[in-house]
């Protein structure tokens, strides 16, 4: 009994070490992306070298010519979101999810027709946001800031909000926080 009683503590002890881990590491996290990508007043902009410092998550090809979101669809987010989505199967607040969306290259290769992706067109930006910080603001709702940017002009948020632009396509993942989870292999378990 005394060596259950051992087994049990030393348990209990590692899930609260774990909780508080994950706890510290989603307010690390949150601090960060309320000071760099998104400020006081709720405007997000489009990070630096995501590419090179961020998990991917996984990628999508919409091949239709004609459908609004024709593309390879790559989409990113931080480590520390990826680890801890595996860890319980949530955002913690302060992720952000990255989307570029690139053009469809093809020709032939050696292996036969291939595809790829080209330039980038847009980017969507998804953050988290468990306080609903920006009350007011267009850009949020639903526990999220939603951003649009175009290669054009990637330092400015073409969105007319999140109810007008991005909704739409997301009201099919509303059971899964909005976000296409399926899609993303990395969070799979």
């Amino acid at each position: 009994m005394n060596r259950n009683y051992k087994i049990f503590s030393a348990m209990l002890i590692s899930l609260a070490l774990s909780g508080h881990s994950n706890m510290a590491l989603s307010q690390e996290m949150s601090n960060k992306t309320y000071g760099t990508i998104v400020d006081s007043e709720g405007n997000i902009r489009l990070p630096d070298n995501y590419q090179q410092t961020w998990t991917h998550l996984g990628s999508w090809l919409v091949g239709d010519p004609q459908a609004p979101g024709h593309g390879f669809h790559d989409v990113y987010t931080q480590k520390d979101a990826a680890k801890t989505y595996l860890e319980t199967g949530e955002f913690p607040d302060g992720s952000v999810l990255i989307k570029e969306v690139r053009a469809v290259e093809s020709g032939a290769k050696t292996t036969g027709q291939a595809k790829w992706a080209g330039n980038t067109n847009i980017w969507f930006v998804m953050v988290k946001d468990q306080q609903a910080r920006f009350k007011g603001n267009a850009h949020w709702g639903e526990g999220w800031g939603w951003a649009l940017f175009k290669a054009e002009n990637p330092s400015a948020n073409v969105s007319q909000g999140y109810a007008e632009t991005c909704l739409g396509c997301h009201a099919p993942a509303k059971n899964t926080d909005w976000v296409f989870t399926e899609g993303y292999p990395t969070l799979q378990h």
